[in-house]
C-alpha cells in the first residue's frame, strides 16, 4: 500500500491509497505529494509488499532509516553487511518473496557482494538498495567519504542489473524494474543505487507505482507434445529437477510415478520430491554411479537446472538419449548440455501441462505401483479455472510410505542409492549416525541451512533426507564460506513457528561467527551445528591428494560454546549422536542461538 500499515495520515500529507502488489496504482484524483528520495524509496518498497529488510544504518542512508516503522517495515540488525546479504538470501528463499539489503556506500556496499554474487549463482530473489555518489559528483576523486569510482560497474559483475536512478520519480522505476524481474523471468538480484543527495532531496510525486501483474510463462503447445511423446515413448526415463522446479512438486511426483523414472536432485532441488520415496535418488548427481545411469538413458527430463559442473562436481557427462529441458530461462537451452526438446517457460505450468499430455498417451502408471490413500490440494501454483468461473478443485494423489517398491524402475532406483552409497562408504561414515540424530529430531517441516563444508556437502546433501514441506538451503554454485548461520537467522524471521537449524564446520562458521549476536538479540531458537575438524577440512584433503605438504589449512582451536555464551547465546560440546539427540532437542526450544560442536574424527 501507499500509507503506512499502521493507518492514519501517510508520510508527506496524503491519505493513504491501497494498492496490492502487483496491481495498477490508482491515479485519478490524487494529488502529488512531496517526498524525499528516502520516503519514495520506502514508499515503494511498501507498495511491494516489501515486510522486512536487513542492514546497518551508516552515515549515507539514515533518510531510508527515518521512514521505514512509518511504513510498518521492519528491520532485522546484523553484524556485517555480509551477513545481511545472507539473511536476506534464506529470508527470499524460504518465502518465495524477494529479500531485501539496505546498505550505506562504498565498503557497506561491497561487505554485501559475496552474498550478491551467490544470490545469482542459485537464482535468488534479492534486492539491494544503497545510496551512491551524489549526482553532480566530478569525475576526479574529492575524498568524500565512502568514496569510490563506480558501484554500478562494481555491482553489475555480480547483479543481474545495477540501476542508478537521477530523480526521485525514476526510484519507483527501478524498483518496479526489479520485481518485474522477480516475477517474470530467472530471478536474480538487483542493486539500486540512489544518489546521497537524492535521498535529501523532496520533489512532487504521484501515487506509488509498482510492477504489473504477470502471469507465469507458458510454453510451447508444439514444444510439450514433442516432449510428451519422447517421455512416453522412453524405455529408460529419468528426471533431474533443479531449484527452478521446487513450485512444481506434486505434478514432477505424479510425472515420475506415471513414467516410472527415477529421480536425481541437484543440491537447490534437495527435497522436491520426498527423498524417502522409492523412486528418489536424492541429491546424488555427483554419483559416478548416477553420472554413468544418466548416460544410458534414452530420455532425459531436466528440469530447472543448469546442468553445471557445480551440480555434478565434475564436466556434465556426454548423455546418449534425448534431453528434454524444461527452464524459465531460454538461455539455458543453449548452456552447457544443449537441448533436443527446449520446453520454455514457468516449470509448473509446464509440469502440469506435461503430466496431462503423457497421461493421455500412458493412461495407466507404467513400471510403477502406487498406493493412493487419499488426496491432496495440489499446491503448486494457483488453482485455474474450470470454465465455469470457479477455481478447479482437482485433487492429485499422493503415495503414502508404504508405496510399493517392487517394481523395476523402484528396484533400478534402490540398486544405484546403494551404489552411490558404496562409493563414499569410508568417507562419509563419520557423519551418518548424527545425521540421523538430526533427522529424528527435526520436524517434516524444518528449514536446514548449511556451508559450504565437508559436513554439509559429503554428508547431509546426500544423507539427510527431506521431503517437498521442508527446505535445504545450500550455497551452490558460487560456494561462499559463512553462508549457514546468517541464513538461518533470515530464515528464522521469516517463519518464525518453524524449526531452523545451522549446519557448519568451524573454518566456515568463522567467516560470519559474528551473527551469533544478531540471533541472541532476537531471542528466536536457534540450534547451530558445527562439525569441527580444526580448519579448512577439504582444502586440507586436496593438498594431500596432490601430495602437497598442507599449508595454512589448520586453525588454532576455539572454544566456540564459550564464544556463543559471551555473544548471548548458549553451547556445548556432544560426544556421540545419543547426547547430539538431547542437546539438539534442548536447543530448539531454548530463547536465542545453541552452538553445538561435533568433534569430527576419521573413521
Amino acid at each position: 500500500m501507499t500509507g503506512p500499515l499502521s493507518g492514519g495520515e501517510a508520510p508527506g500529507g496524503a491519505a493513504p491509497v491501497p494498492v496490492a502488489a502487483g496491481e495498477a496504482p490508482v491515479t485519478g484524483g490524487v494529488a502529488p505529494v512531496r517526498l524525499t528520495g528516502g520516503e519514495a524509496l520506502v514508499r515503494v518498497l511498501s507498495a511491494h509488499a516489501v515486510t522486512h529488510v536487513f542492514g546497518i544504518p551508516g552515515t549515507h542512508n539514515l533518510e531510508i532509516y527515518r521512514h521505514l516503522s512509518a511504513y510498518g517495515i521492519r528491520h532485522t540488525l546484523p553484524r556485517h553487511e555480509q551477513g545481511a546479504g545472507y539473511a536476506a538470501d534464506g529470508y527470499a528463499r524460504v518465502t518465495g518473496r524477494p529479500g531485501v539489503v539496505i546498505t550505506t556506500t562504498g565498503p557497506a556496499l561491497l561487505n554485501a557482494a559475496a552474498a550478491v554474487g551467490q544470490a545469482y549463482s542459485d537464482s535468488v530473489p534479492l534486492l539491494v538498495v544503497s545510496p551512491g555518489m551524489p549526482l553532480r559528483h566530478p569525475r576526479l576523486a574529492t575524498g568524500l567519504l565512502h568514496e569510490m569510482r563506480s558501484q554500478t560497474e562494481a555491482m553489475r559483475g555480480v547483479a543481474a542489473f545495477s540501476h542508478r536512478v537521477s530523480s526521485v520519480a525514476e526510484i519507483d522505476a527501478a524498483v518496479a524494474r526489479a520485481f518485474t524481474l522477480f516475477a517474470a523471468r530467472r530471478p536474480r538480484p538487483v542493486h539500486i543505487e540512489v544518489p546521497l543527495d537524492l535521498l535529501e532531496t523532496a520533489e512532487e510525486t504521484g501515487p506509488a507505482r509498482v510492477a504489473p501483474v504477470v502471469a507465469p510463462a507458458a510454453p510451447g503447445a508444439e514444444a510439450v507434445r514433442r516432449a510428451a511423446e519422447a517421455l512416453a515413448s522412453a524405455r529408460r526415463p529419468a528426471l533431474v529437477l533443479g531449484g527452478g522446479a521446487r513450485a512444481a512438486s506434486a505434478p514432477v511426483l505424479a510425472l515420475a510415478e506415471r513414467l516410472g523414472a527415477p529421480v536425481v536432485t541437484t543440491a537447490n532441488g534437495k527435497g522436491i520430491v520426498p527423498e524417502s520415496h522409492p523412486l528418489s535418488l536424492g541429491v546424488s548427481l555427483h554419483s559416478p554411479s548416477v553420472q554413468g545411469w544418466l548416460t544410458a538413458c534414452d530420455v532425459v527430463l531436466a528440469v530447472g537446472t543448469e546442468l553445471a559442473e557445480s551440480d555434478l562436481w565434475s564436466p556434465p557427462p556426454a548423455l546418449g538419449g534425448t534431453l528434454v529441458r524444461v527452464d524459465v530461462d531460454p538461455d539455458q537451452m543453449y548452456a552447457g548440455a544443449a537441448a533436443d526438446v527446449e520446453v520454455v517457460g514457468d516449470a509448473q505450468v509446464c509440469l502440469r501441462a506435461l503430466l496431462s499430455e503423457v497421461t493421455a498417451l500412458l493412461p495407466v502408471s507404467r513400471g510403477h505401483a502406487r498406493v493412493p490413500v487419499g488426496t491432496v490440494r495440489d499446491p503448486s501454483g494457483d488453482p485455474s479455472d474450470d470454465g465455469r468461473g470457479r477455481p478447479d478443485r482437482r485433487r492429485i494423489a499422493v503415495p503414502d510410505d508404504a508405496v510399493r517398491d517392487d517394481t523395476e524402475p523402484a528396484r533400478a532406483a534402490r540398486l544405484l542409492r546403494a551404489a552411490r552409497d558404496a562409493e563414499t562408504s569410508a568417507r562419509d561414515a563419520r557423519w551418518l549416525p548424527y545425521l540421523r540424530a538430526v533427522r529424528a529430531v527435526l520436524a517434516d517441516d524444518a528449514v536446514v541451512t548449511s556451508d559450504s563444508a565437508q559436513c554439509c556437502y559429503y554428508g547431509a546433501l546426500p544423507h539427510l533426507p527431506l521431503g517437498p514441506e521442508g527446505r535445504y538451503l545450500h550455497p551452490t554454485g558460487f560456494g561462499t564460506l559463512g553462508y549457514a548461520l546468517p541464513a538461518a537467522i533470515g530464515a528464522k524471521v521469516a517463519c518464525p513457528d518453524r524449526q531452523v537449524v545451522a549446519l557448519s564446520g568451524d573454518g566456515g562458521l568463522q567467516f560470519t561467527v559474528q551473527e551469533l549476536a544478531t540471533a541472541a538479540q532476537l531471542g528466536l531458537p536457534l540450534p547451530v551445528l558445527v562439525f569441527d575438524n580444526g580448519g579448512y577440512g577439504e582444502i586440507r584433503d586436496e593438498m594431500a591428494a596432490r601430495g602437497d605438504t598442507p599449508t595454512a589449512v589448520d586453525l588454532a582451536p576455539v572454544d566456540l560454546p564459550a564464544l556463543a555464551r559471551s555473544y548471548g547465546g548458549q553451547g556445548t560440546r556432544v560426544r556421540d549422536p545419543r547426547e547430539l539427540t538431547t542437546a539438539l532437542t534442548e536447543a530448539l526450544r531454548t530463547p536465542g542461538p545453541t552452538l553445538i560442536t561435533i568433534p569430527e574424527e576419521t573413521p
